[in-house]
């Protein structure tokens, strides 16, 4: 596997990044995952979009695009595979051992390893912590991720894939790497990023495609959606089958059926929509 660090490819076993990289120091950087099949990247633009509001969003300089793109197309050529997670990432670069950045620059890795195809449905649970809408970071998609490595461990012991959580006020919100659709009375529903979600590349195409509606929902609205399913750059629409204990064994329903074919069809037919 061949990296992008700083300006160039390494070899995976020879790419750093200092010790002392605020991106690992205190988790002051962003990032982007960009799903990539045969060699060629999904809704790039749109993600860059985001790099960028991210950026803006944490203080980070705003990062060069035409440098990031050119990463982006040497890390594909350099690692030929069926279907890749491309991953950008872009921190404060070398800083003091604190939360004040220092002055060197911000550091860009680029890198794409093996993605599976997801499974046509899946298990999800819901976890006892929060989301913070009103919060420094929320919105940003920063490195900050230790949460949701945390909520992610406790549904891989249920057997789930992915864990749903609620914001300050009790509202469903999203879950660790995805947001979340569902179906009420046959109208489909989605968080509003004004709920503390984050802005998902493809829910919003979901949203665009499908025709969801934006609403606020609380949390127990899991407890009687007649379908639901999540959206994430890897998982595209994926049917829930189970929530914590409530089985949903039609999944995936009518409404998720026609949201997976459309989502498919429009994606094949425009790569950068």
């Amino acid at each position: 596997m061949k990296l992008w660090v700083n300006g160039g490819l390494w070899d995976a076993e020879a790419a750093r990044v200092s010790a002392l990289d605020h991106g690992l120091t205190v988790g002051d950087g962003i990032f982007e995952t960009v799903k990539a099949t045969r060699g060629r990247t999904f809704a790039l633009t749109r993600h860059l979009d985001r790099l960028v509001r991210s950026a803006r969003g944490l203080g980070l300089p705003e990062p060069d695009l035409d440098e990031v793109r050119r990463a982006c197309a040497e890390v594909l050529a350099a690692n030929p595979m069926e279907r890749g997670r491309m991953r950008i990432t872009y921190t404060g670069g070398l800083s003091p051992l604190g939360s004040e950045r220092g002055d060197a620059g911000p550091t860009l890795i680029v890198g794409l390893g093996e993605a599976g195809r997801r499974p046509d449905t899946t298990a999800v649970i819901t976890v006892p912590w929060t989301r913070n809408e009103r919060g420094a970071l929320t919105g940003l998609k920063t490195t900050s991720y230790a949460e949701n490595v945390v909520a992610l461990a406790r549904a891989r012991e249920q057997g789930a894939s992915e864990a749903l959580f609620a914001n300050t006020v009790g509202q469903l919100c999203e879950g660790t790497g995805s947001n979340v659709f569902v179906v009420l009375d046959g109208q489909l529903y989605t968080p509003p990023v004004s709920g503390g979600c984050l802005a998902g590349i493809t829910r919003a195409l979901a949203v665009e495609w499908v025709g969801a509606q934006e609403a606020d929902l609380p949390l127990d609205v899991l407890e009687r959606a007649e379908e639901i399913f999540l959206t994430s750059t890897l998982r595209d629409v994926q049917a829930v089958h189970r929530v914590d204990a409530r089985q949903l064994p039609d999944a995936p329903g009518p409404v998720t059926t026609k949201a997976m074919r459309v989502f498919g069809e429009r994606a094949a037919s425009d790569l950068d929509p």
